[in-house]
């Protein structure tokens, strides 16, 4: 399977809202060597590409919950790796979102959560305020809101959902509030589901079986997660996935030292190293290639984070020398760590 790709007007979207909140549009697209006439050429682009434009985004507008519906706030970035430590204690999908919903009435910014109700068939789940927001309140951020920003939160719960327990969960039914014209193009868009318009509601449903599915992620898998979001919320099923984005995912679940060993990850495929690799080359790419992009994406999401040192950086993506990966990153960008957390500040300042 080729690399997953998307409609190039998503990455429009984005960045006609991101512009809108004083971004610069042309200086997000440098950044992953595209420009505004290359995107207008293309019908398709990377999701990769996407994700780490999104990335970016939510990191200079300081809104981790960019063009997702919250009820009004902005949601600081870290929420969602602190929300997602607290899930993970969970013993099953059901714990887990009445837990989310307790965490949404104490974090800041995030002004709504989803109301679970459900019977021995079907579980629904609507956007409904927190506790610390009345309901006339909701509901005039939800008329101030666009329809896209409300599609959006409930598809990239739902992934989060599946990712949680490991399991693609079939929506029944997806329940809009809005007219079908009102819909564009969702930031994050994993494909169409059968969906209500003019609904009293908005939110989804689903088999009441996937309640008591076990919380399967970890504290590792998470960070894994959180380095690569929202890749993950554009992407196909991950039991369609190739070679290619197997390889990458197991990889993604630990980029230190411990990272498993071209023939570790071909038994874990149940392939033969050789076969891998030729599987690998019809992608146009190869293991080391691959080992190498998680790394680099690793290394991008650890130097964004002030407390963290050069030297911390390289222990945790499991160098046995700073001056190693100082070498490595330069190999991989034409830059040195302390040059790429220069060009960050100068955005950032901009």
């Amino acid at each position: 399977m080729r690399e997953t790709y998307i409609p190039s007007s998503y990455l429009q979207t984005l960045l006609a809202q991101a512009e809108a909140a004083g971004c610069d549009g042309a200086a997000l697209l440098s950044s992953v060597d595209l420009s505004y006439a290359d995107i207008k050429k293309l019908d398709e682009i990377s999701a990769r590409r996407y994700g780490e434009i999104y990335r970016l985004v939510m990191r200079e507008t300081q809104d981790e919950w960019f063009g997702m519906f919250t009820g009004g706030g902005r949601v600081p970035l870290g929420s969602f790796r602190m929300m997602g430590l607290a899930l993970l204690q969970c013993s099953n999908l059901r714990k887990a979102i009445y837990r989310a919903g307790d965490f949404a009435d104490i974090c800041r910014g995030m002004n709504s959560h989803f109301f679970m109700e459900s019977d021995d068939q079907t579980v629904s789940l609507s956007l409904s305020p927190t506790r610390s927001v009345s309901q006339r309140a909701f509901e005039k951020a939800l008329a101030e809101a666009s329809a896209d920003s409300v599609f959006t939160r409930i598809l990239t719960w739902h992934r989060f959902t599946e990712w949680l327990i490991d399991t693609e969960v079939p929506l029944t039914c997806i329940s809009l509030k809005y007219a079908e014209s009102e819909i564009n193009a969702p930031l994050a868009y994993p494909g169409l589901r059968k969906i209500t318009f003019g609904a009293e509601h908005n939110g989804l449903s689903y088999s009441s079986k996937f309640l008591d599915y076990p919380i399967v992620q970890t504290e590792e898998s998470l960070s894994a997660f959180l380095r690569t979001a929202p890749y993950h919320l554009v992407t196909d099923d991950p039991s369609h996935m190739g070679p290619a984005d197997k390889v990458r995912s197991i990889l993604n679940r630990d980029v230190s030292v411990a990272m498993p060993t071209a023939d570790q990850v071909a038994f874990m495929l149940n392939v033969s190293v050789t076969t891998l690799r030729r599987q690998l080359q019809r992608e146009n790419t190869s293991f080391q290639k691959i080992k190498d992009d998680c790394r680099l994406e690793a290394a991008y999401h650890y130097l964004g984070f002030a407390e963290f040192s050069n030297n911390d950086v390289a222990d945790k993506l499991g160098f046995d020398e700073p001056s190693a990966f100082f070498r490595s990153f330069k190999k991989w960008t034409g830059m040195t760590p302390g040059e790429y957390r220069s060009s960050l500040s100068d955005r950032c300042s901009d």
